[in-house]
């Protein structure tokens, strides 16, 4: 059993992490964040081509943090891949010894550095997981027998802040019917919206990580705000970041996250932190976050 799966069903409040593959095949930076969060989060993701921008693969970087004792979540995206592909990369993974999949529909290849690439979604989100479901229970998509079947403990996300609410949460069920067995959420900035969603979603009985992404410039809040389907950066905390010295901006963005950390933790089963290359800085949010 991964201790992702361990933590969350004994009712411990998780944190995860997350580190970004590179572009090229130099892995020490890579690794080098990874191992500073050893010992502060249960689990890392490893991002499956974010934002639709070519690097090395995700499974590749999970099966070295297996290497050194790290427990991994490989994200895996139906962007690039069929099913066969599909299948084949998740007994693969399994075979590196990686136990946590977050299954991900996929950025459009429109919206990364190789727009002329085609897509392929054979899959969706929701028919990934239950094609991971399906070799758990030791058959492939087509009904044939494994020689052998792996035990995943299977993520999805879900979007707290969508207008209207009402598809997602419609989506929610269906991948927890699907398999989904905890869920990340997209980065939250208003707690009180997020109160809401977990209000009417606790009923599902599923774990829900808070989604955690750390502010850089008042200009990345803007972005996200006019790109970012799901994400509302309030007009407050673009002020304190533009009222915020370039030099001292690192340690705003420490005190946003960890604030929004404190008011949202009583509220689900723990925070999933992505910090975009700012992964020097997860340490000091838990710590001003009191999250141990």
């Amino acid at each position: 059993m991964s201790k992702l799966r361990q933590a969350l069903e004994s009712g411990k409040f998780v944190i995860t992490g997350e580190v970004g593959p590179p572009k090229g095949v130099d892995l020490g930076a890579c690794l080098h964040h990874a191992r500073e969060l050893r010992d502060k989060v249960v689990a890392i993701n490893v991002t499956d081509l974010q934002s639709a921008v070519m690097r090395i693969g995700s499974m590749v970087v999970c099966a070295k943090l297996v290497e050194q004792g790290l427990e991994p979540v490989y994200q895996l995206t139906c962007r690039d891949r069929n099913r066969l592909a599909l299948q084949s990369d998740l007994l693969s993974a399994w075979a590196f010894g990686i136990k946590n999949v977050l299954c991900l529909t996929g950025d459009h290849p429109a919206l990364g550095d190789h727009s002329d690439a085609r897509p392929v979604y054979d899959l969706d989100s929701v028919q990934l997981l239950k094609a991971a479901s399906t070799l758990n229970n030791g058959h492939d998509m087509a009904g044939h027998e494994l020689e052998g079947k792996p035990d995943f403990f299977l993520g999805a996300v879900v979007t707290p802040a969508a207008d209207p609410l009402e598809p997602q949460k419609i989506k929610m069920k269906k991948k927890i019917e699907a398999g989904a067995r905890f869920f990340q959420t997209q980065a939250i900035y208003e707690p009180e919206r997020f109160e809401k969603f977990m209000n009417q979603v606790q009923k599902l009985g599923v774990p829900v990580l808070a989604g955690m992404v750390l502010i850089k410039s008042p200009a990345m809040a803007r972005f996200m705000n006019a790109n970012v389907a799901g994400i509302n950066v309030p007009d407050s905390i673009i002020s304190e970041m533009e009222e915020t010295r370039k030099e001292d901006r690192k340690k705003k963005s420490v005190e946003i996250t960890a604030r929004i950390i404190r008011q949202v933790k009583s509220l689900c089963q723990g925070v999933h932190i992505m910090p975009l290359g700012w992964d020097e800085l997860v340490p000091d949010v838990i710590a001003e976050a009191e999250l141990k």
